[in-house]
């Protein structure tokens, strides 16, 4: 399971701290809606939330798109995990649970506390080895340095695209995010032109900014994970890399 934490950055210096919970409520709906994670995100004390997937690239397009469709009222930041989940009582909203899962998202998220300007960090935690790729057996028959180095490269290799991707993300206008949300959920440069109503030369400079590397790197990532992260968009989306700049 691959596990999100997420809170609200500089939420006690907000002026309505009401309104961004609402408007937060309604983010998490419209990503579980579009995402069908193994668990809902949803908000549970304070300015935080939480949610689950299946798959890594399903987990870092969730908190890119809950940052995407807040940053017009709050920043976010999110802590990525990746372990087991144990839930202790499914009746209770937010979900009493709790495993290596989460005390991997936890402590990602306590390194986002050291590094103020990263809104994204991952940690594979106790089963960074099965992420790496390994098997137990394998790591039981000797290769426990390789199998940790590995681990360690990997779980590295995603931040250094999450350090990257965030740092695209800053640098685009208020359009531009709205065209990345659109394009990292399937729609093509002409749909988001009759959208934002701008012709589509303007959308593709806004591609050339940023927003089509953001998009094709999921891609990327989710491919090489065996999905494409969001229900709505699948082959489509694939398609779109290869024919669509």
């Amino acid at each position: 399971m691959f596990t999100v934490i997420g809170d609200l950055v500089g939420s006690r210096r907000l002026p309505d701290r009401a309104a961004a919970q609402r408007r937060l409520g309604d983010v998490l709906t419209e990503v579980n809606a579009a995402l069908a994670p193994a668990q809902d995100f949803e908000a549970t004390i304070g300015d935080e939330f939480q949610g689950a997937t299946a798959d890594l690239a399903t987990a870092l397009l969730a908190g890119l798109l809950i940052r995407l469709r807040m940053l017009e009222v709050v920043d976010v930041r999110c802590g990525y995990g990746a372990g087991e989940v144990t839930v202790h009582d499914p009746s209770r909203r937010p979900l009493l649970q709790d495993g290596p899962g989460w005390w991997a998202a936890r402590a990602a998220i306590d390194e986002l506390g050291r590094r103020r300007a990263a809104r994204s960090w991952y940690d594979a935690g106790e089963s960074a080895g099965e992420s790496a790729g390994e098997s137990a057996a394998g790591r039981a028959a000797g290769a426990a340095a390789g199998g940790a180095a590995a681990a360690a490269a990997a779980v590295g290799q995603v931040n250094a695209f999450l350090l990257t991707r965030d740092a695209l993300v800053d640098r685009l206008s208020d359009r531009g995010r709205r065209l990345l949300d659109g394009a990292l959920c399937g729609a093509t440069q002409r749909e988001l032109a009759e959208r934002e109503g701008i012709t589509e030369g303007a959308v593709s400079q806004q591609f050339a900014r940023g927003v089509g590397a953001v998009r094709d790197a999921h891609l990327v990532l989710a491919a090489a994970t065996g999905t494409f992260g969001t229900s709505q968009a699948g082959a489509s989306q694939a398609e779109v890399v290869e024919g669509e700049r």
